[in-house]
């Protein structure tokens, strides 16, 4: 079965094609002709890939599936969220990206603290945090949504040399003490928000082939 993935980030296309395994041929955007960026305009994860993946529907007509995947901080009233990638600037600067998330968690920190010196009852801050993936499938121009999330916490500094995007200072509960650039591809990929959400859709497909 051929199915359009709406990236080209060879990393993603990789994780998706090892989750689908046999009988499945996976095919970039590009390769069918459609070079131009993918508008991602909605205000949810959900409203982002549902458009990545209709675009996708109405130029080739053929089966296809997009992801849209955002960071919630639980301290930050669930931000960065939708707006995961853009959160310092529309550049999509990570490194940017990061020091404004650790900088506004030291905010609220500070001014928890400053509370409580004053004899003000505050919770300690929690620095809990998830990433959360949504996959919307479209084939024969039926709609299906499958998620994933990965549950953690955001360190108080940058760790580890590997992964990409928010993965130096998320620490996954699976594996305490280590962000997630301290980690291998495979221990990450075997836990991720984005593998569980592709993993869901493999085994509808899987049903639906059987069917």
């Amino acid at each position: 079965m051929k199915i359009v993935f709406a990236t080209g980030n060879k990393g993603k296309l990789r994780e998706a094609s090892e989750i689908l395994g046999d009988g499945f041929e996976l095919v970039t955007p590009a390769e069918m002709g459609i070079t131009e960026d993918i508008p991602e305009t909605g205000n949810t994860l959900t409203a982002n890939s549902r458009q990545k993946a209709e675009y996708l529907w109405d130029r080739c007509h053929c089966s296809c599936f997009a992801d849209d995947t955002g960071l919630e901080v639980d301290a930050l009233g669930g931000a960065p969220g939708v707006n995961t990638a853009r959160y310092a600037g529309e550049d999509k600067d990570f490194n940017r990206n990061m020091d404004k998330l650790l900088h506004e968690l030291s905010v609220v920190e500070s001014e928890s603290g400053m509370a409580s010196s004053l004899g003000v009852h505050t919770r300690p801050v929690s620095r809990r945090a998830r990433f959360r993936s949504v996959v919307t499938l479209i084939i024969d121009g039926q709609k299906h949504y499958f998620e994933g999330s990965l549950e953690g916490e955001i360190s108080r500094e940058r760790s580890g040399n590997g992964g990409f995007g928010y993965d130096p200072v998320f620490i996954a509960d699976e594996f305490p003490g280590k962000t997630l650039a301290d980690i291998s591809e495979e221990e990450k990929n075997a836990i991720s928000h984005r593998g569980k959400a592709l993993r869901a859709m493999a085994e509808y497909l899987r049903s639906v082939d059987m069917a």
